[in-house]
């Protein structure tokens, strides 16, 4: 979603735009959102897995040698790297023919993409300041999202929200959050508690545990998945959730919010994100060890009971969502580029 946003910024600055990438999200969401994708197999290296990770070495061998056969064809201007692990064979490919690479990072440690991508790479952006990773080569851009076009009313009247009511989101990362689904079912059973019957939740779950859990009054929409998540964001009063890339969509809707950060995350950098936020004023932070639906019911009662530090919080989120990022980002692949063509 970053690299589309960014995409997007380039085409509408004249320039054309190609993908390469894998078979995940990108496979269908680059297509439709009208650029040309070329496919990459790439392999992650297994940490603990000696015999799995000489398999990948060979397959990341050969994508290299693809990818230098994508540059050839496309011959681009430039290249953008978007940190997944696509990125390291394509921009390395466009290294060795000269060919200036810029790299953005999405999170508060540089991912290994990056990290090969470094040496070579004209500039590294980041969403926020990354320890240790200062000088002319890194600047600091927010990470890019696409520009909110939902409406909140008319987002709200999508989930059955009604007028005068308090809309709680709350959402894992894309497979869900166990802890957080059994945490917010019990903390929102009574919306009493809140002096507020009037709340409604609005809950993805992610599809495995949906079978395994059961919506405990008709305040409360249970999902496994939520299609145009955005509208979800505008719409809400206050979101509950992760601490991975999506807090930068929370922060761009302006919404207050309480994160939990996922604690396996690589370099704990969920962690480094909920943080920054919390700094910022924007979040209230709740380690995932020590989240239980009681505390989670003190912490968001405290909240919907002050609506000035509610207010004061969304405010802090919209200052912190660098809603300028793809722009900025796209302004520096363009300067990378240069006269080439």
């Amino acid at each position: 979603m970053p690299a589309l946003a960014v995409a997007d910024a380039l085409r509408a600055s004249g320039a054309t735009v190609a993908f390469v990438g894998g078979d995940r999200a990108e496979a269908q969401l680059v297509p439709d959102a009208g650029y040309e994708l070329h496919r990459l197999r790439v392999a992650s290296l297994p940490r603990h897995a000696p015999l799995a990770a000489i398999r990948a070495a060979v397959t990341d061998a050969g994508a290299l040698l693809a990818a230098g056969r994508i540059i050839g064809k496309v011959t681009p201007d430039a290249v953008l790297g978007g940190g997944g692990y696509v990125s390291a064979p394509v921009g390395l490919a466009a290294a060795m023919r000269r060919i200036p690479v810029v790299a953005m990072e999405a999170d508060g440690h540089l991912g290994i993409a990056n990290r090969m991508l470094k040496p070579v790479a004209r500039r590294i952006c980041t969403a926020l300041p990354i320890p240790g990773q200062e000088g002319a080569k890194f600047l600091v851009t927010g990470r890019a999202v696409p520009p909110i076009e939902a409406n909140r009313e008319a987002a709200r009247v999508r989930f059955e929200v009604p007028k005068g009511a308090t809309l709680v989101v709350v959402f894992g990362g894309s497979l869900g959050a166990r802890t957080i689904n059994h945490a917010a079912l019990a903390a929102f059973a009574d919306p009493a508690r809140y002096g507020a019957p009037s709340l409604r939740i609005l809950h993805a779950a992610g599809e495995r545990d949906l079978p395994d859990l059961h919506a405990p009054g008709p305040h409360y929409d249970l999902r496994g998945y939520v299609s145009g998540f955005m509208d979800a964001l505008v719409a809400a009063d206050l979101v509950i959730g992760r601490s991975g890339g999506s807090i930068w969509e929370i922060a761009a809707a302006g919404k207050p919010s309480v994160l939990i950060p996922y604690p396996h995350a690589t370099q704990d950098h969920q962690t480094v994100n909920a943080r920054y936020f919390e700094q910022a004023g924007a979040a209230v932070v709740i380690p995932d060890a020590e989240l239980t639906a009681e505390r989670l019911e003190t912490t968001v009662a405290e909240l919907l009971g002050d609506p000035a530090r509610l207010a004061a919080m969304g405010a802090a989120a919209a200052a912190a969502a660098r809603p300028e990022a793809a722009s900025d980002i796209a302004a520096e692949v363009l300067a990378a580029a240069g006269g080439r063509r």
